[in-house]
């Protein structure tokens, strides 16, 4: 009877014992499996991240540079009705940056933007733009891969102004644009056609606007400390983080002069 007892109380203290946390080598050796394998896995996801940001933001930077420069090409085919792709894609990378494409994930720099199979359709003077380029995906895996993308849009043809004077309406034409304080006389006015450029932070401090003036910071676009690269213009008083932001947007619209009621003159194309 003594001898059954002993074996519970035995069986007792090895359950005890079982159920105690352990803390020796084997603990330590658990929690630097743990920590291998999961500190790389946190670390891969974060560089995806920012390489899907830096892919969204090239593949903007493309597109609204080759629409712009589309309006441009437009205006150039109404004297000759040809499209000349070759001024386009210079046109597209100096609205762009040349630095800015060049440090870029675009696979080959300047020479991986194409619009050879943009044209025009003569008849109509309607274009077709189409712009393909190769990224660079910057992630650690064999054969260095790329993806190709490409931007296509319409653009109707230019058919020219009219000479300040809409047809069969009394009135002078201007251009303004949705928060502007003014209007304008020319559709190419400076202030209109924003010259947008890419520029390192550090540089920021050494820059200045066409009037002399620093860039301060975008309340809109600019949360915390700023990016490595932001976005300037010539006219501007801010610095951008993002080209999405609506400071450096422009919709303009086209109507009378008696109906941009409120606003002054432009200083630099209205006289």
């Amino acid at each position: 009877m003594q001898f059954i007892q002993t074996n519970k109380k035995q069986s007792r203290f090895e359950t005890e014992r079982a159920s105690v946390p352990e803390t020796g080598p084997e603990r330590k050796a658990s929690v630097t499996i743990e920590a291998a394998i999961g500190i790389p896995l946190f670390l891969f996801a974060v560089l995806c991240l920012i390489c899907m940001i830096e892919i969204h933001s090239i593949r903007l930077s493309i597109l609204n540079a080759a629409q712009s420069a589309a309006k441009k090409a437009a205006e150039d085919t109404a004297v000759v009705p040809v499209l000349n792709t070759a001024e386009l894609k210079a046109d597209i990378i100096n609205r762009i940056g040349i630095e800015r494409v060049e440090r870029s994930i675009l696979d080959g720099g300047s020479r991986a933007i194409q619009c050879e199979q943009s044209f025009l359709v003569p008849d109509t003077g309607e274009m077709y733009i189409k712009v393909k380029y190769k990224v660079r995906i910057p992630l650690p895996v064999f054969g260095n891969p790329s993806a190709e993308f490409s931007e296509e849009f319409r653009m109707n043809g230019w058919r020219g102004y009219q000479n300040g004077e809409m047809d069969g309406e009394d009135g002078q034409i201007v251009y303004i644009t949705e928060r502007g304080l003014v209007y304008h006389e020319d559709p190419q006015c400076t202030y209109l056609q924003l010259s947008i450029n890419f520029v390192p932070y550090a540089q920021l401090s050494d820059l200045r606007n066409e009037g002399g003036g620093i860039y301060r910071k975008c309340e809109k676009c600019v949360y915390g400390p700023p990016m490595a690269g932001i976005y300037i213009t010539d006219t501007g008083g801010k610095y951008h983080n993002s080209l999405n932001c609506s400071g450096l947007k422009r919709t303009i619209h086209a109507v009378k002069k008696s109906e941009a009621i409120g606003r002054g003159a432009c200083s630099r194309c209205s006289h």
